[in-house]
C-alpha cells in the first residue's frame, strides 16, 4: 500500500528536499478559481451573438456607469481578491518577493478584461469598465495580502503547521478539505449532498442524442418519484460528514489532531449548510434543513468518526472510496425536493448568479475529484520512501570509499 500508516522513524540526517515538498496549495487552486471565474461571468452561456457593440465603446464609457449598486461594487472586488491571493501566494512561494504582487495584477486585469470583452456577444450580460477596473483593485489587493502576510509571520506559521498536522504530499487533500465548505453553500437537495449530477447530465445527454440512434439509450435519473426514506437521508448526511474525515485521516497521522478535524468538519459542515438555507430562504429559515434524520445522522457521524481517529491510513482510504461510491448513487437516486427547485431558480436568477458557477460546479464535482485524488495517490510513492531511497543513494558513495 502506499499510503504508509504510520510516520517514518526520525533520523539525524536530513532527507534530500523532494521536487513537490515545499510547494504552495495556492498554484493547485489557481485553474479551479480561473474556471469558476469564467463561469460566473460568462453562464448562462447562451444566445452568443453580434450585437454592434466595439471594444472601445465600453472601454470608454463614463465611470461611473448609469445604473449601479454597492452590492455591485463589493463583488466585483471580492470576486478577484482570492484570485489575486493565490497568484501573489504562488510566486511568493517561487522566491518572487517583489514582483509577484505585480504579474498577479496583471494575470487578473488581463484575466477581467477577456471576460469583459466576451459579454459583448451574449445579450444577457453587460460590459462594463468600471468592473474591470473594480476585479484589476480586486486582484491587486489579494496580492497585497502576501507581503503583509509574511511580514505578520503568518504564512510561516501555516507552513509549520501543515508540517505538523499533514504528509508531505498532502497538498491536494488540503485544497480539497478547503473546497469542501464552499461546495456545501449552493443549494443541496440533501443536507451535505454533494454530487447529484447525473440528472443534469441525462439532460444534456439527451439533447445531444435527440432523434439519434441512441436516443433510448438513456437512464431514466430524471424519472426518479420516490424521496429518500428517513433511513436513507440519515445515511446520506451519515456519509456526507464521514466522507471529509476519512480523506483528512488519510493524510493525517496524529490521534489528537484528527479528533481536531473531526470537530472542525462537523461544526464546518453544520455553519456553512445554515448559511447555505439563510441565503436560499431568508435568515428566519437558516435551521429548517435540520429535522431529526438529520441531526441523528450528524450525530452518528460524530460518533463513528472519533472512533475512528486511530485507525490505520490505507482503511480511511478504503472507507472513502466505498463511502463515495455509496453516497453518489444513493443521492442520485432520489429526485429534489421542490423547496430545492425554488432555491435553486433564486440561484439563477437572483443576485447571486455571481456565485452560482463557484457553488454549481463545487457542489457537482467535489465528490468525483475526491475520488480521482485518492486513486492517484494510490498509485504514487510516498515521499517519505522516496526521501529514505534518496538518502541511501546519496550515502551510498561513502560507504563503499
Amino acid at each position: 500500500m502506499t499510503l504508509p500508516d504510520s510516520s517514518p522513524a526520525p533520523t539525524t540526517l536530513q532527507a534530500p528536499a523532494l521536487p513537490g515538498e515545499h510547494r504552495t496549495i495556492a498554484w493547485p487552486l489557481v485553474p479551479v478559481y480561473v474556471a469558476l471565474v469564467i463561469f460566473a461571468s460568462l453562464f448562462p452561456f447562451a444566445g452568443w451573438r453580434t450585437q454592434g457593440i466595439s471594444p472601445a465603446e465600453f472601454l470608454l464609457a463614463r465611470i461611473p456607469p448609469p445604473y449601479w449598486t454597492w452590492f455591485d461594487v463589493w463583488i466585483n472586488v471580492a470576486g478577484y481578491a482570492p484570485l489575486g491571493l493565490l497568484l501573489s501566494l504562488g510566486w511568493w512561494r517561487h522566491g518572487w518577493f517583489k514582483t509577484g504582487w505585480f504579474w498577479a495584477l496583471c494575470v487578473g486585469s488581463l484575466l477581467s478584461l477577456t471576460m469583459e470583452f466576451l459579454q459583448i456577444f451574449l445579450p444577457l450580460r453587460v460590459s462594463s469598465n468600471m468592473d474591470w477596473l473594480l476585479n484589476s483593485i480586486g486582484t491587486l489587493l489579494g496580492a497585497l495580502m502576501v507581503p503583509l502576510l509574511a511580514w505578520l509571520g503568518i504564512l510561516r506559521r501555516w507552513r509549520d503547521v501543515r508540517a505538523r498536522w499533514f504528509d508531505t504530499d498532502a497538498r491536494g487533500a488540503i485544497v480539497l478539505l478547503m473546497l469542501w465548505p464552499l461546495a456545501l453553500l449552493f443549494p443541496a437537495a440533501q443536507p451535505f449532498g454533494l454530487g447529484q449530477v447525473f440528472d443534469r447530465l441525462e439532460m444534456w445527454l439527451v439533447e445531444v442524442l435527440e432523434n439519434s440512434a441512441f436516443e433510448h439509450w438513456m437512464p431514466n435519473f430524471m424519472q426518479a418519484t420516490e424521496p429518500l426514506s428517513p433511513i436513507g437521508q440519515l445515511t446520506a448526511v451519515l456519509l456526507g460528514l464521514l466522507i471529509p474525515c476519512w480523506l483528512a485521516f488519510s493524510v493525517m497521522g496524529s490521534v489528537s489532531r484528527r479528533m481536531a478535524m473531526v470537530g472542525l468538519v462537523v461544526l464546518g459542515g453544520i455553519a456553512f449548510s445554515a448559511l447555505s438555507s439563510s441565503l436560499s430562504y431568508g435568515p428566519l429559515h437558516a435551521w429548517d434543513w435540520l429535522d431529526q434524520p438529520t441531526r441523528l445522522g450528524i450525530a452518528l457521524a460524530l460518533a463513528l468518526a472519533l472512533l475512528q481517529v486511530g485507525m490505520p491510513r490505507r482503511y480511511c482510504v478504503l472507507l472513502l472510496l466505498m463511502g463515495l461510491m455509496i453516497d453518489i448513487n444513493l443521492l442520485n437516486q432520489s429526485p429534489p425536493s421542490p423547496y430545492y427547485a425554488d432555491a435553486l431558480q433564486s440561484w439563477e436568477q437572483g443576485r447571486f448568479i455571481r456565485f452560482f458557477g463557484l457553488g454549481q460546479w463545487l457542489s457537482w464535482l467535489w465528490p468525483f475529484a475526491v475520488m480521482a485524488y485518492v486513486l492517484l495517490r494510490l498509485g504514487r510513492v510516498p515521499a517519505e520512501v522516496v526521501a529514505r531511497r534518496r538518502l541511501r543513494s546519496a550515502a551510498s558513495p561513502a560507504d563503499k570509499a
